[in-house]
């Protein structure tokens, strides 16, 4: 069994804006940002498309396939009343409390990073332990690809962060012998 982890390729949005669930455009480049993704799947064999319902990970999930799965719980981080507003509009106070302990504290109104891995984990164990041995591309976003390679990594949530995962970064993932192991290499 493969699996291959990819990031979302560049949102059409301004930098310093603070999004999550907001259903975004990709940017103009997408096809070539495409073709460099496609470029590392080492592979022709049949592959299952599992994806983000979000605008951004759905379009690149066409690219691959007609025929997808769409999971609500590979949405990024919910931020709730922040979605949207610019990241230095946002009360100091409010994102102070919040970036010191992000694993736990929900942003107001949208949820905690530790909700996020919870809904992340459920599907992860739930396609890594099914029969099928089917292989799979699944499009998310950075936070759902970071609290799953914490939890291949046994990284603690917090740590997770470190992990580089810039737009359209693909993992590849093998199952041997019952485990699953990373077979990209990270950059902490």
């Amino acid at each position: 069994m493969e699996i291959y982890l990819i990031r979302h390729t560049t949102p059409d949005i301004e930098k310093g804006i603070c999004y999550g669930q907001s259903d975004l455009n990709l940017k103009s480049n997408f096809t070539e940002e495409f073709e460099a993704i496609s470029n590392q799947i080492q592979t022709k064999k049949d592959f299952k498309v599992i994806s983000s319902p979000l605008k951004r990970c759905k379009l690149l999930a066409k690219e691959f396939k007609d025929d997808i799965l769409f999971d609500d719980r590979l949405k990024e981080l919910n931020f709730g009343d922040w979605e949207l507003k610019a990241w230095n509009d946002i009360p100091e106070k409010d994102s102070n409390s919040w970036m010191e302990d992000f694993v736990n504290v929900a942003v107001p109104n949208g949820e905690s990073y530790i909700q996020l891995a919870s809904r992340v984990y459920a599907f992860f164990e739930e396609i890594t332990h099914s029969e099928s041995n089917q292989n799979l591309i699944i499009i998310s976003h950075a936070g759902p690809i970071r609290a799953i390679l914490a939890k291949l990594l046994k990284l603690p949530l917090k740590e997770s962060f470190n992990i580089k995962i810039n737009y359209g970064d693909v993992f590849l993932l093998k199952r041997e012998n019952e485990t699953l192991k990373l077979i990209t290499e990270i950059t902490l």
